[in-house]
């Protein structure tokens, strides 16, 4: 398995290569890893502080890990932060983000270049993110004696750490100090293989991460004003197949407004969403003054960065990713406002949807038909519309506290203490 391990890390960067000529991502995958360590010895030359990584593969594990992050800037000022992506969705939209020290993409896993950056940073803690599992890095933390946590972890019984084949796995694991999940399936499961000792069942950080974001709540005037006194469906995170099953109820129904978020905001996309969407305008076309709209009831959002925001003013939030074969995207982020959550039908490895929808605070469709359906029941704001409402606020706010027990847990241990 190490073999297999080894050709996977060796031939990634090559395929990367091949595939950046046409693909953006892959392309920023290599530039952002370029000169990678020179640019790393140059920011910890002078370095005199205690330093934690947080490594996350993407923009999603870096929500969960955010709490932490600045929960260790409140507590422990003297520590530095560095932030280290797998994913140009990662780094590129949070690069600039003021809570870390240090902000990289991951050096490919090898053993020289795990190597080479343990010398470089000299972390005293480190905190992977939900999944994130390099046998490298994570065995060279055991070897200097360096605490490594898993945040958030969520374990399946299909995962390679279960089977027969999965001893490098297993290896990985075992370089963990502690092993902070996120329910009783993940726990149960590492228990099987020996890891009882070294784990809580702590939650998930993201629970804490979205009611921050709800509690900071900043108006958009224009947004106000586009939405007027009308119903509104906000749909975040879309996909093609999630705008192909809404285009027709929005295009059908001109007195509701609609707000669409594409996942990704490149021109073709947007290009996309605005054939679909025949009364649309985009977001960067608005101003201040929107007294010239006169049938537009779809607005297209054409940034990042807005949409926890903007779930707030739904009547009814969309989340998408559920129609495709990656799966839903953040519900919390919507029902965290006491908005009802409306998604597709790929959902069942996120634990928080499966319990938002048992919780009565979530709706999935399997079709346009279905999905039409569940809206005209929850537009006119009856009374099932309403249990709804309050059953996803209160499953959001009930689930809160994973963040004070992992940083309970780093200062018990003095973690970051001499």
């Amino acid at each position: 398995m190490k073999g297999l391990y080894n050709i996977f890390v060796f031939i990634y960067p090559k395929i990367a290569w091949l595939i950046s000529f046409k693909n953006t991502k892959a392309k920023l995958w290599l530039a952002g890893r370029k000169n990678i360590f020179e640019r790393l010895q140059l920011a910890f030359n002078n370095n005199q502080n205690k330093v934690v990584w947080m490594h996350c593969a993407s923009l999603g594990e870096f929500e969960q890990g955010r709490p932490i992050i600045e929960s260790l800037k409140l507590q422990n000022t003297s520590c530095k932060i560095l932030l280290t992506f797998f994913s140009p969705s990662g780094y590129e939209v949070r690069k600039n983000y003021n809570g870390a020290d240090w902000i990289f993409y991951l050096p490919m896993d090898s053993s020289s270049n795990a190597k080479q950056f343990f010398d470089i940073v000299q972390p005293s803690l480190i905190l992977f993110v939900k999944y994130e599992f390099w046998f490298y890095y994570n065995t060279e933390a055991k070897k200097r004696n360096i605490p490594l946590l898993l945040i958030s972890g969520i374990f399946r019984d299909n995962q390679p750490f279960f089977q027969w084949y999965g001893s490098l796995h297993k290896q990985m694991l075992n370089c963990f100090a502690y092993f902070f999940v996120q329910n009783n399936e993940s726990l149960e499961l590492l228990n099987s293989i020996g890891f009882e000792k070294n784990i809580m069942i702590s939650g998930d950080t993201r629970f804490d991460r979205v009611i921050t974001i709800a509690q900071q709540f900043q108006s958009n005037s224009i947004v106000e004003e586009f939405i007027g006194n009308d119903k509104v469906i906000i749909a975040g995170s879309t996909w093609t197949e999630d705008d192909e099953e809404l285009d027709h109820y929005a295009n059908t129904h001109p007195e509701i407004k609609f707000i669409i978020a594409p996942h990704d905001i490149d021109e073709e996309r947007i290009e996309e969403c605005k054939i679909l969407y025949k009364n649309s305008i985009l977001y960067s076309h608005l101003t201040s003054d929107i007294s010239h709209l006169t049938s537009q009831n779809v607005l297209i959002i054409d940034n990042i960065g807005m949409l926890s925001s903007l779930y707030k003013y739904a009547t009814v939030c969309y989340v998408g990713g559920a129609f495709g074969e990656d799966g839903v995207h953040n519900v919390l982020e919507a029902a965290v406002y006491f908005k009802p959550v409306v998604f597709g039908p790929e959902y069942d490895e996120y634990a928080e949807a499966i319990e938002l929808i048992d919780a009565k605070g979530a709706y999935t469709v399997e079709n346009v038909l279905e999905l039409e359906n569940v809206l005209n029941m929850l537009l006119p704001e009856g009374q099932e519309y309403h249990n709804a409402c309050n059953n996803a606020g209160n499953y959001v706010k009930e689930k809160a506290g994973a963040t004070e027990k992992i940083m309970q847990y780093i200062y018990e241990n003095r973690l970051l203490t001499n």
